[in-house]
Protein backbone atom coordinates (compact mmCIF):
# COMPACT_ATOMS: atom_id res chain seq x y z
CA UNK A 1 0.00 0.00 0.00
CA UNK A 2 2.67 2.24 1.03
CA UNK A 3 4.59 1.63 -1.94
CA UNK A 4 1.44 2.41 -3.79
CA UNK A 5 1.30 5.67 -2.57
CA UNK A 6 4.68 6.51 -3.72
CA UNK A 7 4.27 5.62 -6.95
CA UNK A 8 1.36 8.00 -6.86
CA UNK A 9 3.25 10.87 -5.71
CA UNK A 10 6.11 10.22 -8.36
CA UNK A 11 3.73 10.27 -11.22
CA UNK A 12 2.54 13.31 -10.01
CA UNK A 13 5.63 15.27 -9.78
CA UNK A 14 6.41 14.53 -13.05
CA UNK A 15 3.35 15.38 -14.49
CA UNK A 16 3.58 18.49 -13.05
CA UNK A 17 6.98 18.99 -14.72
CA UNK A 18 6.05 17.90 -17.67
CA UNK A 19 2.76 20.45 -17.52
CA UNK A 20 5.54 23.63 -16.93
CA UNK A 21 7.88 22.40 -19.27
CA UNK A 22 5.06 22.78 -22.12
CA UNK A 23 3.85 26.22 -20.70
CA UNK A 24 7.30 27.73 -21.13
CA UNK A 25 7.60 26.88 -24.72
CA UNK A 26 4.20 28.80 -25.48
CA UNK A 27 5.48 32.23 -24.26
CA UNK A 28 3.07 34.68 -26.94
CA UNK A 29 6.14 37.34 -28.54
CA UNK A 30 5.52 41.12 -27.89
CA UNK A 31 3.41 43.43 -29.82
CA UNK A 32 4.93 45.37 -32.84
CA UNK A 33 4.58 49.15 -32.22
CA UNK A 34 4.96 51.59 -35.44
CA UNK A 35 5.77 54.77 -34.88
CA UNK A 36 7.66 57.70 -37.35
CA UNK A 37 8.33 60.87 -37.51
CA UNK A 38 8.57 63.18 -40.94
CA UNK A 39 11.03 66.18 -41.08
CA UNK A 40 10.16 68.81 -42.49
CA UNK A 41 6.67 67.83 -42.08
CA UNK A 42 5.58 70.81 -44.51
CA UNK A 43 7.68 71.19 -47.89
CA UNK A 44 7.20 72.25 -50.91
CA UNK A 45 6.53 70.48 -54.50
CA UNK A 46 9.91 68.55 -54.82
CA UNK A 47 11.35 69.01 -51.50
CA UNK A 48 12.44 66.08 -49.82
CA UNK A 49 11.03 64.71 -46.87
CA UNK A 50 13.28 62.50 -44.34
CA UNK A 51 11.05 59.83 -43.06
CA UNK A 52 12.35 58.52 -39.42
CA UNK A 53 11.30 54.68 -38.44
CA UNK A 54 11.03 54.57 -34.55
CA UNK A 55 8.69 51.14 -34.54
CA UNK A 56 9.36 48.92 -31.68
CA UNK A 57 8.93 44.92 -32.44
CA UNK A 58 8.77 44.93 -36.13
CA UNK A 59 10.91 43.55 -38.96
CA UNK A 60 9.04 44.46 -42.04
CA UNK A 61 7.45 47.78 -42.98
CA UNK A 62 4.87 49.09 -45.32
CA UNK A 63 4.60 52.68 -46.51
CA UNK A 64 2.02 54.51 -47.68
CA UNK A 65 2.57 58.06 -48.52
CA UNK A 66 -0.92 59.40 -50.12
CA UNK A 67 -0.20 59.96 -53.41
CA UNK A 68 -0.82 55.92 -54.36
CA UNK A 69 3.40 55.55 -54.20
CA UNK A 70 4.63 53.16 -51.12
CA UNK A 71 8.00 51.87 -49.96
CA UNK A 72 8.98 49.10 -47.75
CA UNK A 73 12.37 50.82 -46.53
CA UNK A 74 13.27 51.22 -43.02
CA UNK A 75 13.53 54.84 -43.49
CA UNK A 76 12.23 56.37 -46.78
CA UNK A 77 13.18 59.71 -48.27
CA UNK A 78 10.31 61.34 -50.46
CA UNK A 79 9.48 64.43 -52.61
CA UNK A 80 5.70 65.04 -53.93
CA UNK A 81 5.10 66.34 -57.63
CA UNK A 82 1.64 67.95 -56.13
CA UNK A 83 0.47 69.99 -53.98
CA UNK A 84 -2.09 68.94 -51.43
CA UNK A 85 -2.06 67.78 -47.64
CA UNK A 86 -1.35 63.75 -47.70
CA UNK A 87 -2.30 61.31 -45.20
CA UNK A 88 0.96 59.27 -44.57
CA UNK A 89 0.60 55.77 -43.29
CA UNK A 90 3.30 53.10 -41.94
CA UNK A 91 2.40 49.26 -40.84
CA UNK A 92 5.13 48.00 -39.15
CA UNK A 93 5.02 43.85 -38.77
CA UNK A 94 6.49 41.90 -36.31
CA UNK A 95 6.48 38.17 -34.65
CA UNK A 96 3.77 39.48 -32.46
CA UNK A 97 1.47 41.34 -35.14
CA UNK A 98 1.02 44.19 -36.86
CA UNK A 99 0.29 47.89 -36.29
CA UNK A 100 -0.25 51.29 -38.13
CA UNK A 101 1.06 54.39 -37.31
CA UNK A 102 -0.83 57.38 -39.47
CA UNK A 103 0.61 61.23 -39.92
CA UNK A 104 -0.50 64.17 -42.43
CA UNK A 105 2.35 66.17 -44.24
CA UNK A 106 1.66 69.27 -46.13
CA UNK A 107 2.75 69.72 -50.02
CA UNK A 108 2.80 73.68 -50.92
CA UNK A 109 3.41 74.81 -54.31
CA UNK A 110 6.98 75.42 -55.89
CA UNK A 111 7.25 79.03 -56.62
CA UNK A 112 9.27 79.98 -59.05
CA UNK A 113 10.30 81.84 -62.70
CA UNK A 114 12.53 82.34 -64.91
CA UNK A 115 13.44 86.12 -67.07
CA UNK A 116 13.83 86.36 -70.82
CA UNK A 117 17.25 88.02 -71.31
CA UNK A 118 18.07 88.91 -67.52
CA UNK A 119 21.26 90.55 -68.64
CA UNK A 120 20.21 92.84 -70.99
CA UNK A 121 16.80 94.70 -69.79
CA UNK A 122 16.15 97.97 -70.61
CA UNK A 123 13.30 100.70 -69.70
CA UNK A 124 10.35 100.74 -71.73
CA UNK A 125 10.60 97.40 -72.86
CA UNK A 126 8.68 94.79 -72.00
CA UNK A 127 10.59 91.95 -69.64
CA UNK A 128 8.80 88.53 -70.31
CA UNK A 129 8.39 86.52 -67.22
CA UNK A 130 8.06 82.75 -67.28
CA UNK A 131 6.76 81.07 -64.49
CA UNK A 132 8.23 77.87 -64.06
CA UNK A 133 5.72 77.45 -60.27
CA UNK A 134 4.97 73.63 -59.64
CA UNK A 135 1.60 72.38 -58.16
CA UNK A 136 0.00 75.63 -58.17
CA UNK A 137 -4.02 76.86 -59.08
CA UNK A 138 -3.33 80.40 -59.35
CA UNK A 139 -0.61 83.35 -59.24
CA UNK A 140 0.02 86.73 -57.59
CA UNK A 141 2.81 88.43 -59.16
CA UNK A 142 4.03 91.94 -57.91
CA UNK A 143 6.72 93.80 -59.98
CA UNK A 144 8.42 96.04 -57.45
CA UNK A 145 7.60 99.66 -59.25
CA UNK A 146 6.41 102.65 -57.65
CA UNK A 147 2.73 101.90 -59.00
CA UNK A 148 3.05 98.70 -57.11
CA UNK A 149 1.82 96.71 -60.36
CA UNK A 150 0.82 93.59 -60.01
CA UNK A 151 -0.73 90.65 -62.15
CA UNK A 152 -2.31 87.55 -61.44
CA UNK A 153 -1.56 86.13 -65.36
CA UNK A 154 0.50 82.94 -65.68
CA UNK A 155 3.29 84.52 -67.63
CA UNK A 156 2.80 88.11 -67.48
CA UNK A 157 4.88 91.02 -69.84
CA UNK A 158 5.70 93.82 -67.65
CA UNK A 159 7.66 98.18 -69.25
CA UNK A 160 9.46 99.39 -66.47
CA UNK A 161 8.96 103.07 -66.89
CA UNK A 162 12.73 104.14 -65.57
CA UNK A 163 16.14 102.54 -64.97
CA UNK A 164 16.84 100.61 -61.63
CA UNK A 165 17.21 97.51 -59.04
CA UNK A 166 13.78 96.29 -58.68
CA UNK A 167 12.48 92.93 -56.46
CA UNK A 168 9.93 91.04 -59.00
CA UNK A 169 7.99 88.39 -56.23
CA UNK A 170 5.84 85.73 -57.23
CA UNK A 171 3.69 84.19 -55.01
CA UNK A 172 2.03 80.27 -56.00
CA UNK A 173 -0.96 79.25 -54.01
CA UNK A 174 -3.36 75.61 -53.93
CA UNK A 175 -5.32 74.49 -51.35
CA UNK A 176 -2.81 73.34 -49.28
CA UNK A 177 -1.23 77.06 -49.23
CA UNK A 178 1.09 79.14 -51.03
CA UNK A 179 4.74 80.11 -51.19
CA UNK A 180 6.74 83.03 -52.65
CA UNK A 181 10.01 83.16 -54.64
CA UNK A 182 11.46 86.62 -55.25
CA UNK A 183 14.21 87.53 -57.86
CA UNK A 184 15.98 90.82 -58.41
CA UNK A 185 16.41 92.46 -61.76
CA UNK A 186 18.59 95.55 -62.96
CA UNK A 187 17.40 97.37 -65.61
CA UNK A 188 19.16 99.35 -67.83
CA UNK A 189 18.20 103.42 -69.29
CA UNK A 190 16.59 102.97 -72.38
CA UNK A 191 18.29 103.54 -75.33
CA UNK A 192 17.48 107.12 -77.04
CA UNK A 193 14.89 106.96 -79.56
CA UNK A 194 15.69 107.44 -83.06
CA UNK A 195 12.63 109.31 -83.41
CA UNK A 196 10.17 110.13 -85.69
CA UNK A 197 9.62 113.05 -88.50
CA UNK A 198 6.36 113.85 -89.00
CA UNK A 199 5.54 116.06 -91.57
CA UNK A 200 2.39 117.43 -94.24
CA UNK A 201 2.15 116.41 -97.56
CA UNK A 202 -0.22 118.63 -98.91
CA UNK A 203 0.11 117.61 -101.89
CA UNK A 204 -0.84 114.17 -101.10
CA UNK A 205 -3.42 115.26 -98.49
CA UNK A 206 -1.43 113.39 -96.13
CA UNK A 207 -0.03 113.63 -92.70
CA UNK A 208 2.75 111.32 -92.56
CA UNK A 209 5.84 109.93 -90.21
CA UNK A 210 9.33 108.94 -91.56
CA UNK A 211 11.33 106.44 -89.10
CA UNK A 212 14.63 108.10 -88.25
CA UNK A 213 16.02 104.75 -87.52
CA UNK A 214 17.55 104.67 -90.98
CA UNK A 215 14.96 102.30 -92.26
CA UNK A 216 13.17 104.82 -94.37
CA UNK A 217 10.10 103.76 -93.69
CA UNK A 218 7.00 106.20 -93.97
CA UNK A 219 3.69 105.83 -92.57
CA UNK A 220 0.64 107.13 -93.13
CA UNK A 221 -0.82 109.09 -89.87
CA UNK A 222 -3.89 111.00 -90.84
CA UNK A 223 -6.17 111.65 -94.47
CA UNK A 224 -6.11 115.53 -94.87
CA UNK A 225 -8.53 115.40 -97.39
CA UNK A 226 -10.60 119.06 -97.37
CA UNK A 227 -8.21 119.78 -94.19
CA UNK A 228 -5.27 120.82 -96.50
CA UNK A 229 -2.81 122.98 -94.65
CA UNK A 230 0.86 124.15 -93.86
CA UNK A 231 1.63 124.29 -90.59
CA UNK A 232 1.89 121.84 -87.79
CA UNK A 233 3.09 121.89 -84.11
CA UNK A 234 3.58 118.87 -81.16
CA UNK A 235 2.34 119.52 -77.70
CA UNK A 236 4.72 116.62 -76.29
CA UNK A 237 3.37 117.13 -72.71
CA UNK A 238 -0.40 115.88 -74.11
CA UNK A 239 0.83 114.12 -77.32
CA UNK A 240 -0.85 115.66 -79.55
CA UNK A 241 -0.65 117.18 -82.69
CA UNK A 242 -1.50 120.52 -83.98
CA UNK A 243 -1.85 121.25 -87.89
CA UNK A 244 -3.40 124.09 -89.92
CA UNK A 245 -6.54 124.22 -92.83
CA UNK A 246 -6.87 126.62 -94.98
CA UNK A 247 -8.60 124.76 -97.56
CA UNK A 248 -12.32 125.91 -97.14
CA UNK A 249 -11.66 129.95 -96.52
CA UNK A 250 -12.64 132.09 -95.29
CA UNK A 251 -13.56 128.98 -92.72
CA UNK A 252 -10.45 127.94 -91.74
CA UNK A 253 -9.70 125.98 -89.09
CA UNK A 254 -7.00 124.19 -86.62
CA UNK A 255 -7.14 120.65 -86.18
CA UNK A 256 -5.25 118.79 -83.76
CA UNK A 257 -5.17 114.64 -83.42
CA UNK A 258 -3.13 112.30 -81.43
CA UNK A 259 0.39 110.78 -82.67
CA UNK A 260 -1.28 107.58 -84.11
CA UNK A 261 -4.17 109.95 -85.94
CA UNK A 262 -6.96 109.29 -83.54
CA UNK A 263 -8.85 111.37 -82.06
CA UNK A 264 -9.20 114.09 -84.17
CA UNK A 265 -10.95 117.13 -83.06
CA UNK A 266 -11.37 120.65 -83.76
CA UNK A 267 -10.23 122.95 -81.91
CA UNK A 268 -10.47 126.83 -83.24
CA UNK A 269 -12.56 127.42 -86.30
CA UNK A 270 -13.74 130.35 -88.38
CA UNK A 271 -10.75 131.79 -88.93
CA UNK A 272 -9.88 132.97 -92.40
CA UNK A 273 -6.38 130.68 -93.83
CA UNK A 274 -3.86 129.83 -91.17
CA UNK A 275 -0.86 129.32 -92.22
CA UNK A 276 2.21 128.41 -89.35
CA UNK A 277 0.90 127.27 -85.70
CA UNK A 278 3.06 127.93 -82.59
CA UNK A 279 2.48 125.86 -79.16
CA UNK A 280 3.49 127.46 -75.55
CA UNK A 281 2.76 124.25 -73.40
CA UNK A 282 3.12 126.14 -70.45
CA UNK A 283 1.00 128.67 -70.95
CA UNK A 284 -2.06 126.42 -72.54
CA UNK A 285 -1.62 128.84 -75.43
CA UNK A 286 -1.41 128.32 -79.17
CA UNK A 287 -0.45 130.93 -81.62
CA UNK A 288 -1.03 130.81 -85.36
CA UNK A 289 -0.54 133.31 -88.85
CA UNK A 290 -2.62 134.40 -91.32
CA UNK A 291 -2.38 135.92 -94.96
CA UNK A 292 -4.81 138.93 -93.33
CA UNK A 293 -1.99 140.63 -91.25
CA UNK A 294 -3.13 138.78 -87.68
CA UNK A 295 -0.95 136.68 -85.13
CA UNK A 296 -3.80 135.57 -83.53
CA UNK A 297 -3.62 132.70 -80.15
CA UNK A 298 -6.34 130.66 -78.24
CA UNK A 299 -5.95 128.25 -75.24
CA UNK A 300 -5.09 125.05 -76.23
CA UNK A 301 -8.26 123.79 -75.91
CA UNK A 302 -9.70 126.43 -78.33
CA UNK A 303 -11.05 129.05 -75.38
CA UNK A 304 -10.32 132.44 -74.99
CA UNK A 305 -9.97 133.10 -78.78
CA UNK A 306 -7.75 136.28 -79.47
CA UNK A 307 -7.65 137.52 -82.96
CA UNK A 308 -5.30 139.48 -83.92
CA UNK A 309 -3.00 139.74 -80.98
CA UNK A 310 -0.46 141.86 -83.48
CA UNK A 311 -1.87 143.53 -86.92
CA UNK A 312 -0.39 144.54 -89.45
CA UNK A 313 -2.85 144.78 -92.13
CA UNK A 314 -0.41 145.22 -95.11
CA UNK A 315 1.61 141.92 -94.04
CA UNK A 316 1.06 138.16 -95.28
CA UNK A 317 2.15 135.95 -92.70
CA UNK A 318 3.91 132.92 -93.56
CA UNK A 319 5.95 131.72 -90.56
CA UNK A 320 5.77 131.56 -86.82
CA UNK A 321 8.16 130.89 -83.98
CA UNK A 322 8.27 131.22 -79.81
CA UNK A 323 10.56 132.31 -77.65
CA UNK A 324 8.78 131.63 -74.58
CA UNK A 325 11.98 131.60 -72.15
CA UNK A 326 12.08 135.36 -73.14
CA UNK A 327 8.31 135.77 -73.42
CA UNK A 328 8.73 137.00 -77.47
CA UNK A 329 7.04 135.75 -80.77
CA UNK A 330 8.44 135.95 -84.35
CA UNK A 331 6.84 136.33 -87.37
CA UNK A 332 8.33 136.41 -91.29
CA UNK A 333 6.10 138.74 -93.59
CA UNK A 334 5.84 137.36 -97.09
CA UNK A 335 4.22 140.33 -98.91
CA UNK A 336 5.95 143.14 -100.52
CA UNK A 337 7.60 144.59 -97.33
CA UNK A 338 9.67 141.32 -96.56
CA UNK A 339 10.23 142.01 -92.82
CA UNK A 340 10.97 139.13 -89.97
CA UNK A 341 9.89 140.74 -86.95
CA UNK A 342 10.13 140.29 -82.99
CA UNK A 343 7.38 141.03 -80.74
CA UNK A 344 6.23 140.04 -76.98
CA UNK A 345 4.28 137.68 -77.10
CA UNK A 346 1.36 139.33 -76.14
CA UNK A 347 2.06 140.84 -79.76
CA UNK A 348 3.39 144.21 -78.20
CA UNK A 349 6.50 146.25 -79.32
CA UNK A 350 6.81 144.84 -82.77
CA UNK A 351 10.42 145.26 -84.16
CA UNK A 352 11.45 144.68 -87.44
CA UNK A 353 14.98 142.38 -86.84
CA UNK A 354 15.77 141.65 -90.61
CA UNK A 355 14.22 143.81 -93.60
CA UNK A 356 14.43 142.24 -97.06
CA UNK A 357 14.23 138.55 -96.45
CA UNK A 358 11.15 136.22 -96.51
CA UNK A 359 10.41 132.68 -96.54
CA UNK A 360 7.93 130.14 -94.41
CA UNK A 361 10.14 129.02 -92.01
CA UNK A 362 11.45 130.24 -88.58
CA UNK A 363 12.94 128.48 -85.58
CA UNK A 364 14.28 129.80 -82.35
CA UNK A 365 17.09 127.95 -80.50
CA UNK A 366 16.92 128.89 -77.11
CA UNK A 367 19.68 126.93 -76.34
CA UNK A 368 22.29 128.79 -78.15
CA UNK A 369 20.17 132.30 -78.75
CA UNK A 370 20.07 131.97 -82.54
CA UNK A 371 16.88 132.23 -84.84
CA UNK A 372 16.83 129.79 -87.94
CA UNK A 373 14.71 131.27 -91.14
CA UNK A 374 15.07 130.51 -94.85
CA UNK A 375 15.51 133.51 -97.32
CA UNK A 376 13.46 133.04 -100.35
CA UNK A 377 15.09 136.11 -101.88
CA UNK A 378 18.62 133.90 -101.87
CA UNK A 379 17.44 130.70 -101.95
CA UNK A 380 19.55 129.94 -98.36
CA UNK A 381 18.47 128.55 -95.19
CA UNK A 382 20.31 131.12 -92.28
CA UNK A 383 20.90 131.37 -89.19
CA UNK A 384 21.31 134.70 -87.30
CA UNK A 385 21.53 136.36 -83.57
CA UNK A 386 18.26 136.74 -81.96
CA UNK A 387 18.24 140.08 -82.26
CA UNK A 388 19.26 139.64 -86.10
CA UNK A 389 22.72 140.02 -86.77
CA UNK A 390 25.48 137.88 -86.99
CA UNK A 391 23.68 136.24 -90.10
CA UNK A 392 25.47 133.00 -91.93
CA UNK A 393 24.10 130.66 -94.08
CA UNK A 394 23.21 126.96 -93.10
CA UNK A 395 22.57 125.63 -96.45
CA UNK A 396 22.28 127.10 -100.27
CA UNK A 397 19.50 124.06 -101.71
CA UNK A 398 17.28 127.01 -102.21
CA UNK A 399 14.05 124.89 -101.89
CA UNK A 400 10.87 126.38 -99.81
CA UNK A 401 10.95 125.03 -96.57
CA UNK A 402 7.78 125.25 -94.39
CA UNK A 403 9.55 123.52 -91.16
CA UNK A 404 12.33 123.49 -89.37
CA UNK A 405 13.07 121.63 -85.92
CA UNK A 406 15.96 121.21 -83.66
CA UNK A 407 17.00 118.09 -81.92
CA UNK A 408 19.08 119.40 -78.91
CA UNK A 409 19.76 115.97 -77.73
CA UNK A 410 21.87 115.12 -81.06
CA UNK A 411 22.77 118.55 -82.00
CA UNK A 412 21.22 117.86 -85.29
CA UNK A 413 18.77 120.47 -87.30
CA UNK A 414 15.81 118.85 -89.87
CA UNK A 415 13.82 120.87 -92.28
CA UNK A 416 11.85 120.47 -95.01
CA UNK A 417 11.82 120.75 -99.12
CA UNK A 418 8.89 121.95 -100.78
CA UNK A 419 10.04 122.25 -103.36
CA UNK A 420 12.54 119.26 -103.66
CA UNK A 421 10.46 116.84 -102.16
CA UNK A 422 12.96 115.94 -99.81
CA UNK A 423 13.78 115.90 -95.51
CA UNK A 424 16.69 116.87 -94.58
CA UNK A 425 19.45 116.59 -91.55
CA UNK A 426 22.44 118.39 -90.63
CA UNK A 427 24.39 119.75 -88.11
CA UNK A 428 23.56 123.08 -86.21
CA UNK A 429 26.02 124.54 -88.48
CA UNK A 430 24.67 123.15 -91.86
CA UNK A 431 27.13 120.39 -91.92
CA UNK A 432 27.44 116.58 -92.48
CA UNK A 433 23.70 117.28 -94.57
CA UNK A 434 21.74 114.09 -95.00
CA UNK A 435 18.60 113.87 -97.57
CA UNK A 436 16.38 111.65 -95.12
CA UNK A 437 14.01 111.07 -97.57
CA UNK A 438 13.68 112.12 -101.19
CA UNK A 439 10.74 111.52 -103.76
CA UNK A 440 8.07 112.86 -101.75
CA UNK A 441 5.20 115.23 -102.62
CA UNK A 442 5.14 118.63 -101.67
CA UNK A 443 6.56 118.64 -97.93
CA UNK A 444 5.05 121.40 -95.98
CA UNK A 445 5.28 121.83 -91.42
CA UNK A 446 6.98 119.33 -89.83
CA UNK A 447 7.70 118.08 -86.39
CA UNK A 448 10.17 115.71 -84.62
CA UNK A 449 8.96 113.17 -81.83
CA UNK A 450 11.01 110.97 -79.89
Amino acid sequence: MKTKFLNYILLSFFTLAFVSCQNDDDVVPPQSQAEFTASPSEVKVGQDIQFTNNSQNATAYLWSFGDGTTSNQVSPRKSYQSSDVFLVSLVSTGAGGSTISNMEVTVTPASAFTVADVDDLTAKIPVQFTNTSLGAASYSWSFGDVNNSTSTEQNPNFAYPSAGTYTVSLTATSSAGSNTFTKEIMIAVAPESPGELYYIDLSDEFIRKLSLDGSGTVMDVLDLVGKGGVGMAYDATNEKIYFSDFDTYPFGNIWRVNRDGTGLEVVVTNIGDPYAIALDVAGNKMYWVDDEGNVSRANLDGTSLEIGILNVPTASWRALALDVENGKLYAYDASLDENLIVANLDGTNPQIIISGVYGYAIAVDTVNDKIYFDDQNSGELKIANLDGTNIETVDTDGTRIYGIQIDYDSNKLYWSGRDSGELYRADLDGSNKEVLKSGLGSVRGIVLIK
